[in-house]
């Protein structure tokens, strides 16, 4: 199962950008244990496994899950790409921070630029995304659940990551995740001020603000 090239190249520069930005991060200050993280590599390494297999022949893993189409292929690929740009550009504003590992780095610092200040974990999105768009463009069973494994693996990873955040950075951290999402986009937020504030004086602050604005109008 020969990788196209439209899907080959992005995980190329993806890995290539990686070994690069690695040489330069920060000495940790606190890290997890081996073995809090070898569940995580166990579901990673049988997902890639399962995304980038030749057909291992084994009953409906090996059949298409769709039939396919160049129009598949074509949204697959882009699937790829727009979730190589997203890695990347979160990676470069995790800068120094950065750790294969869960890791609280010396002097660290909670990153909120870029795609971080709309999600929390925007390095993860970026790679499911291109292992998803992977596993539309080859379209076997096993690819999905590869994809899948990858996805699982990145959200028990990013929730080890938050416990450790959230013990760094305390309330910080906590106002963070409110105002974010986790792997997507947050469409709507509600400040503490807001939820603690009664209903009547909120009501009467919009009244207010609606006065104003007729007044101007006027």
């Amino acid at each position: 199962m020969a990788l196209p090239l439209s899907i080959a190249l992005p995980w190329i520069i993806f890995l290539l950008y990686w070994l690069v930005s690695a040489l330069k991060t920060k000495r940790s200050a606190s890290t997890e244990s081996d073995a809090s993280r070898y569940g995580v590599m166990i579901l990673l390494l049988a997902g890639y496994f399962l995304l980038f297999r030749s057909e291992i022949g084994i009953g409906w893993l090996g059949q298409r899950f769709v039939p396919t189409t160049a129009a598949l292929m074509r949204v697959g690929a882009a699937a790829v790409w727009v979730g190589l740009a997203v890695a990347v550009w979160a990676r470069y504003h995790l800068g120094q921070y950065w750790s294969s590992r869960v890791t609280i780095k010396e002097d660290h610092q909670l990153i909120r630029t870029g795609p971080y200040a709309r999600l929390r974990h925007p390095i993860y999105t970026g790679l499911s995304l291109m292992a998803a768009g992977t596993a539309l463009a080859i379209d076997r069973w096993q690819c999905l659940l590869g994809g899948g494994l990858i996805v699982l693996a990145f959200c028990l990873k990013a929730r080890k990551e938050e416990a450790m955040l959230a013990g760094q950075f305390g309330e910080a951290f906590r106002d963070h995740r409110r105002r974010t999402g986790f792997l997507l986009p947050r469409v709507w937020y509600v400040s503490t001020r807001q939820l603690d504030q009664p209903a009547g004086k909120s009501q009467d602050a919009e009244k207010s603000r609606h006065d104003r604005r007729v007044s101007a109008n006027d």
